[in-house]
Order: C-alpha cells, then sequence, then structure tokens
C-alpha cells in the first residue's frame, strides 16, 4: 500500500486487461484514473485522458496481447497523450511483452521485433517499463530506460507447493527452459527432467526424448508462455507414455492461440495453472484452467518503484 507521503501517483488501463488493472490499483490504494479509448471510423485509435495528469507519476497497464497491433497502438498514442499532458514520469506495465518471441536474427533478412517495440516505447515517451516474465531476458538490454523484469515462478510454485505432492518432479519441455525448471525445482525440493524436441517449423514441434527419470512421479511442467498448445501438450503425453503417474503444466502468459483449447482438453495435462497477465476470454476457458492473480505482485512493485525502494524481494 502507498504511504501518504508519497508524490501524486496514477494508475491507468488501456483495454487490454482491465481487471487485472483494477487489481493493481487495488493493492497500490489508488483508484484507476479516467481516460477514454474509441476508434474513428476508419479503424484509428482516439483516446482521451478525463483528469488532470500534471507533475504526476503515471502508470499505464497494458498487456500487448491479442490483438496485439492495436493494444500496442494504443499504449503508444496513450504514452504521447501522457507526455503531452506533462506528466512528471511515464512507467509502461506490460504484464505480456508482444513480440517477444523475435528476439534475434534466427535466419536471414528476419527482423528483430522485440528491439523494435523497445525502441517505440521510448521514442513515444516512457521513462521506465515494468515486465513480467520477458520470453528472452536479454530484451532488457534492448532499452535504454530502466526495465524491471518480473518474474511469476514464486507464485506458480506456491500454488503447487500446498498441493503437497509426493514423488515430485519438475519439467522443462525444452532446453531453453532449464534455468526456469531449475528454479521451481529448488523452491519444490524436486529433481529436474527435460524435453528434447525440436521444431521443424514455427509453433509445430516434434518431441524426441525425455531426459530424465519421470516413471511413477507427479510431473510439473513449466514454461512461460503457451501458444498453441502444441509444445506443451506434446510433452505431457509423452511423459504420461513414459510412465508418469499425472502431468500439471504452468506458464505465466496464457496467449493460447488456435487450436490451444482443444489441444489441451484433449491432452494428458491434469491441470494447467496460469496467472492472469493476459485476460482469459470465453472462448480460451477450460474445466483444466486455474488462473492465479499478479495484481498483488505488480501492485507492490509499482509502490516499491515509486517509494524508492528494493525491487529485489519481488523475486524471491
Amino acid at each position: 500500500m502507498l504511504s501518504k507521503e508519497a508524490k501524486k501517483l496514477k494508475i491507468f488501463s488501456l483495454n487490454s486487461n482491465p481487471e487485472l488493472a483494477q487489481e493493481i490499483a487495488e493493492a497500490v490504494g489508488v483508484p484507476l484514473g479516467k481516460c477514454s479509448v474509441a476508434q474513428f471510423s476508419d479503424g484509428e485509435v482516439q483516446i482521451n485522458i478525463e483528469e488532470s495528469i500534471r507533475g504526476c507519476a503515471v502508470y499505464i497497464i497494458q498487456s500487448t496481447s491479442q490483438p496485439v497491433n492495436e493494444h500496442l497502438m494504443q499504449l503508444l498514442i496513450m504514452i504521447d497523450a501522457l507526455r503531452r499532458a506533462s506528466a512528471e514520469s511515464i512507467t509502461v506495465v506490460m504484464p505480456y511483452y508482444g513480440y517477444a518471441r523475435q528476439d534475434r536474427k534466427a535466419r536471414s533478412r528476419e527482423p528483430i521485433t522485440a528491439k523494435l517495440v523497445a525502441n517505440l516505447l521510448e521514442t513515444a515517451g516512457a521513462d521506465r517499463v515494468i515486465a513480467l516474465d520477458l520470453h528472452a531476458t536479454q530484451i532488457q538490454g534492448f532499452f535504454d530506460i530502466p526495465i524491471d523484469n518480473l518474474v511469476g515462478e514464486p507464485l506458480l510454485s506456491r500454488y503447487f507447493k500446498e498441493k503437497n505432492f509426493e514423488d515430485l518432479v519438475i519439467v522443462s519441455p525444452d532446453h531453453g527452459g532449464v534455468t526456469r525448471a531449475r528454479k521451481m525445482a529448488d523452491r519444490l525440493k524436486a529433481p529436474i527432467a527435460i524435453i528434447d524436441k525440436r521444431r521443424p517449423r514455427p509453433n509445430v514441434a516434434e518431441v524426441m526424448n525425455i531426459v530424465g527419470f519421470v516413471e511413477g512421479k507427479t510431473c510439473i511442467l513449466i514454461d512461460d508462455m503457451i501458444d498453441t498448445a502444441g509444445t506443451i501438450t506434446l510433452a505431457a503425453n509423452a511423459l504420461k507414455e513414459s510412465g508418469a503417474a499425472e502431468v500439471y503444466a504452468c506458464c505465466t502468459h496464457a496467449v493460447l492461440s488456435g487450436p490451444a483449447i482443444e489441444r489441451i482438453d484433449n491432452s494428458a495435462i491434469k491441470e494447467l495453472v496460469v496467472t492472469n497477465s493476459i485476460a482469459l476470454s470465453e472462448k480460451k476457458k477450460s474445466t483444466k484452467i486455474v488462473e492465479l492473480s499478479v495484481g498483488k505482485l505488480i501492485g507492490e512493485a509499482i509502490v516499491r518503484i515509486h517509494e524508492h525502494q528494493s525491487v529485489s524481494k519481488l523475486f524471491e
């Protein structure tokens, strides 16, 4: 909760996740700022800030989730509006950072759109960014302004710790997620396993083999995001075929596009635990999905940044 001595702070929400923004505002102890987001008949975004923000530290809550381009454009226009309205500082809170998967040139003549988005945010006038589980941690280096990359793994780990599983093993669905799996394994005092796979083309994964012992174990697959759910469901089915007793899965960002829900419902996954960094539409809901809130986590980060306190405690 914000201290009484703190300077003026305002939190605004755009259209991507107003429910999460409300939770964050309640955690900070301030009401959501008043603004409207509309469109001209040709689709251009029109934003109006309906209260004075002169001299205020302003925080904008916006995940650049589907529709990605519209939400990104809303955010850029909002930053420009705040800068022109004389906000003292503008902090962009992006629970989900879109375009993060294109963080390097994997092939010739490819763009690096994660860097492009960073440039756009800075050029629009952002002074700081708060993100949650960036797809690649090196994206922090794409910014020349401060960025705090919060982590969702402690929240997910606490959920599973309360279940008191026995014979537990934490599974990374690929080699790139081993560090994330290791952190959860250390927290839950469990061994890890790794799914060795190759991806012949984007959004198509092929499981090769499992490194580690999973027979008779309760397995928890952990990833930063689940998009079409091809990787995670293939991994879950492979674990079950290798003798796993039960398979759970978790991630921070539930993108869940295309056939994701159908794949999850038809897979060996008993329960999929996600955060509300991305708002789940009715089409993206399933009886297997459990949603945890990151509102308090982000709210505490805002308070700590605003009052010049350490943020490192939130990584524990």
